[in-house]
């Protein structure tokens, strides 16, 4: 009997990837998270590919006694539980970068969209205002500073991204790299509270975990230029979103570009939605065409790998200490 693959996404492109790119061999099945399909599958399974760190649990391992591996199509895993992983045996990874092109290039966007107040242009013309009694005030990114906080594959690529746009490069990251790798990027480290006073663009990219929850609260805000830009494409809980609105009303800040919330789906009364200095989207910055094939790439290399005996890439690290 083939070993079994279940297939679990909401995102079209990403199913049809898997169809496509399913290795010979296996056993694909794409089915719906939490269904009685879903049940049945992974009653035999022995991989478990796709957005499923929400059924990463003690009751997983119990329906799906067989698993080998539990690989991410996601660069996030704060939700999945860890410590029943660990209990399992299994190993949970994630995309392996495969989102990186897509986040960097949205958290750039971001960065431009506030600059450049896009959002109320656009609004302005299409209510037939054309400039109407006063052009905004916008802003350009050349030769100013990017700070860069969680310096991983997506910050490096959105540091590249900047410098391509004329900007300085700072970073704080507790794996801070090395002179060389500095002078090769050609970014400089600071200190987080260094960033926040310096920088006027703000792109967080950090994992969610303990230490990173209300990494951006009232405090660090208060540091930032009156004229910055605060950009999150990361995870939602990393920002005080309270602290954060407050900073955006009273003027402590002049921006933000933000594609996660702390509670997801935010509720319809969320006060960030009556701001016109916020440009909101939702998580959606790295579910591009292009990122959905690398990630089902990458998925079905790492199953392979665990097939024929060799370590998984990409283990989130808390199950490798």
């Amino acid at each position: 009997m083939d070993p079994k693959i279940v297939f679990v996404t909401q995102f079209p492109d990403a199913a049809d990837a898997a169809r496509e790119m399913a290795p010979s061999g296996f056993d694909l099945r794409i089915v719906p998270a939490k269904s009685a399909e879903f049940s049945e599958a992974i009653a035999d399974a022995e991989f478990l590919v796709g957005y499923v760190d929400m059924l990463v649990q003690t009751d997983l391992f119990k329906a799906g006694p067989n698993l080998k591996l539990v690989q991410l199509l996601s660069a996030g895993y704060d939700q999945a539980d860890l410590d029943a992983a660990r209990a399992a045996r299994v190993p949970v990874c994630n995309n392996g970068g495969a989102n990186s092109v897509a986040v960097s290039e949205h958290a750039m966007m971001l960065a431009l969209a506030v600059s450049r107040q896009l959002v109320n242009q656009h609004r302005s013309v299409s209510a037939g205002n054309w400039r109407g009694n006063q052009t905004p005030r916008v802003h350009e990114v050349r030769n100013r500073t990017m700070g860069i906080i969680g310096l991983g594959t997506i910050g490096k690529k959105t540091a590249r991204l900047a410098q391509a746009f004329g900007m300085n490069v700072i970073y704080y990251d507790i794996a801070r790299l090395r002179e060389d790798q500095e002078d090769a990027l050609n970014v400089r480290f600071r200190l987080l509270r260094e960033v926040m006073r310096e920088a006027d663009v703000i792109s967080l990219h950090t994992p969610l975990n303990e230490t990173t929850r209300h990494l951006i609260g009232a405090e660090e805000l208060k540091l930032m230029k009156p004229s910055a830009i605060l950009v999150n494409t990361a995870r939602g809980p990393v920002v005080d979103e309270a602290a954060l609105f407050t900073a955006l009303t009273d003027g402590t800040i002049w921006g933000a570009g933000l594609d996660v919330f702390d509670q997801e789906p935010p509720p319809k009364d969320n006060p960030l939605f009556n701001l016109d200095n916020v440009i909101l989207t939702a998580h959606l910055a790295g579910p591009t065409f292009e990122s959905q094939m690398a990630r089902v790439r990458n998925a079905f290399d790492n199953v392979q790998r665990v097939a024929r005996g060799d370590a998984p890439l990409w283990v989130a690290p808390e199950l490798e200490a």
